[in-house]
């Protein structure tokens, strides 16, 4: 061969290997991980790519402790949570969390596509499964206050609060309307007003930021979370309070009184909803298409994904579970997007799969699922930064946040009585006297104050994290020369051998949550009745209520002197005191209707039978004052 023709073959094998190297480099450009690339761009080119299998991972959620960075990697796991209590390790810092949140998330970036995993929490009134994180007052009392501005400023405190775990996701705001205090979650609800719970889903922006395009998924950075509007729909109508029980309403009343604050939230641009374990006249929410579909989808346009509650699309059947395929089929067909599974995921993810395969779920839904779920983990900029540091780890239990969490508290309390005549106010109490007694089981007990979904699915008794019991801050209150005594329970030899100005009486409910709140009663229990009757006898007193909703108090109420609804306040008990001493005023207003008698119940504001003991918007109110 001569010089030219080997030349030409050199040439030849030359432009061969360019092209190579440049297809090489055109396959390991994927525009999905370009941040400069338009989101429609993005979402298709990873579309695309991505097996059924990975998108089938993509819609399954599963509980921390059955998760590891091999599983997620194995099975291409989209999501985690921690469920009420889920925690890394007992008291964990917010490194620890960090720490095991990261680990989740490289098992999912050491997948094929390297699609992040998107970690979710319960973080209801602040971050309250972690130790030491700010604990604001639960809803019943944030819809007292009529502040949607305060309310927005809580969710950007929880959401850094969020953050300093390294946790993404907050299954909050409930929008419920409570219509029926009998119901055990009625705490999580602000009001049994559409209005004011309207009003209150400025919580979204405060954990997402402001969206500046109506109705669009949102999550403003690093410093904000995606927020999940909740239970969809009608949680708070059900027949006598039931928990996950049937709403039995015509669709007039159910849009009127159930559905704006979810019009509220679309517009706002919340990223993701949850489904309610209710029904509506007998048709479960999890498998009820007409309302996820074509009404929140469709009507709302709603652009983010739906996820089912906690083993949501088992209980479709009763027993729960007892068709797990069709519950699946039913769910999914029904516009449930992502699947709180939460245990056994490789049973959904096997069904699933097989639905999909036999064609009883159409391809084209589980592509709308996972566009959905696509588009939130971009808008937050997840493939950006996947992984968190410990930069923010200050953020937990904040004192900025702690004096917002103690402004709220003020703000929530409710005046019902003061004085056994109007001419003879107790309240404001003086700060300068010579001995005051504490009582009740509520008075030095934070776990009482936090309520339920606190550290713990059900609550906790106890001072069992950071914060100020009423009792502490009575005693941080008070003239250094007031001596101030705490007895749980007095007996009368104990408040006759004793000369005390006044009383301060703590009690109400233990924490709970859920089925385990619901009460056909409404009664504080033992020893709450009994250390008013013995106290208020012999001493001029305040009963301070610690409760997730109103309950009865006739019995005791002309026994006392003045009484004070505090709701389930949190960590920061000089809130309440703040106000019992005069440094500021009673301003709350009821945002629930207080009634006379559980037979009375269901009552609402401008229903025919409205007769209450105290009724919605009621409150008496007092003037800041320099009390000695």
């Amino acid at each position: 061969m001569g010089y030219n023709s080997m030349g030409k073959v050199w040439v030849l094998l030359m432009m061969v290997m360019m092209w190579c190297w440049a297809s090489m480099a055109e396959a390991e450009y994927m525009r999905y991980k370009d941040p400069k690339q338009r989101l429609s761009v993005r979402l298709n080119d990873l579309m695309k790519r991505m097996t059924l299998e990975e998108k089938i991972g993509q819609m399954t959620q599963i509980e921390r402790s059955v998760a590891s960075n091999e599983d997620i990697k194995k099975h291409l796991i989209g999501s985690v949570l921690s469920g009420g209590g889920s925690v890394p390790s007992k008291q964990a810092t917010p490194e620890t969390w960090v720490d095991m949140v990261n680990d989740f998330q490289k098992g999912a970036l050491s997948t094929r596509l390297g699609i992040p995993l998107i970690y979710g929490i319960d973080a209801v009134h602040g971050h309250n499964n972690v130790y030491k994180a700010t604990i604001f007052p639960h809803n019943v009392g944030l819809g007292v206050t009529r502040d949607p501005i305060l309310v927005k400023k809580i969710g950007a405190a929880t959401a850094l609060e969020v953050r300093a775990t390294g946790i993404q996701y907050a299954f909050a705001p409930c929008i419920a309307v409570c219509r029926d205090p009998r119901w055990g979650r009625c705490y999580e609800s602000y009001s049994e007003d559409t209005e004011i719970v309207r009003s209150m889903t400025t919580l979204i922006s405060g954990l997402q930021g402001d969206s500046s395009e109506k109705g669009v998924p949102f999550v403003d950075g690093q410093q904000k979370v995606a927020a999940c509007a909740k239970h969809y729909l009608g949680d708070g109508g059900t027949h006598l309070g039931t928990n996950e029980g049937n709403t039995i309403l015509d669709s007039k009343k159910l849009f009127s009184i159930h559905m704006p604050a979810y019009n509220d939230s679309v517009i706002k641009g919340v990223a993701t909803i949850m489904t309610s374990y209710s029904s509506w006249n007998g048709v479960k929410m999890h498998a009820n298409r007409n309302l996820v579909t074509n009404y929140l989808k469709k009507k709302l346009k709603f652009k983010g994904f739906v996820i089912s509650d906690w083993q949501g699309i088992d209980r479709i059947t009763d027993p729960p579970h007892a068709n797990y395929t069709y519950s699946i089929l039913a769910g999914v067909n029904a516009g449930i997007d992502m699947v709180m599974v939460p245990m056994n995921y490789t049973e959904f993810i096997d069904g699933l799969t097989y639905l999909v395969k036999n064609k009883f779920i159409p391809m084209s839904r589980i592509d709308d699922v996972v566009r959905r779920i696509l588009r939130v983990k971009f808008t937050m900029g997840l493939f950006e930064k996947p992984l968190a540091d410990y930069s923010m780890a200050k953020y937990l239990g904040h004192q900025e946040h702690r004096d917002l969490a103690r402004e709220a508290v003020r703000k929530t309390l409710v005046l019902l009585k003061n004085g056994k005549s109007a001419s003879k106010p107790l309240l404001p109490l003086p700060k300068r006297t010579s001995k005051i007694l504490v009582a009740g089981s509520h008075a030095d007990n934070i776990g009482y104050q936090c309520g339920g979904w606190t550290l713990e699915w059900q609550g906790l008794s106890g001072n069992v994290t950071a914060g100020t019991t009423i009792l502490s801050a009575v005693e941080k209150a008070v003239d250094p020369n007031t001596k101030v005594i705490y007895n749980e329970n007095p007996n009368q030899d104990f408040l006759k051998s004793n000369k005390f100005d006044f009383a301060i009486i703590v009690v109400g409910e233990p924490p709970y949550a859920e089925t385990f709140g619901d009460s056909s009663t409404l009664t504080i229990p033992e020893p709450g009745p009994s250390t008013i009757k013995n106290v208020c006898g012999s001493v001029k007193c305040v009963v301070v209520l610690i409760t997730g909703r109103p309950v009865v108090v006739q019995p005791f109420i002309n026994n006392i002197d003045a009484l004070v609804a505090a709701w389930l306040p949190g960590t920061e008990g000089q809130g309440v005191t703040d106000v019992l001493f005069g440094d500021y005023g009673f301003t709350g207003k009821l945002a629930r209707t207080w009634f006379k008698s559980v037979d009375q119940l269901p009552m609402n504001v401008g229903d025919s039978h409205y007769d209450p003991l105290y009724p919605f918007g009621f409150g008496l109110t007092t003037k800041a004052t320099k009390t000695t």
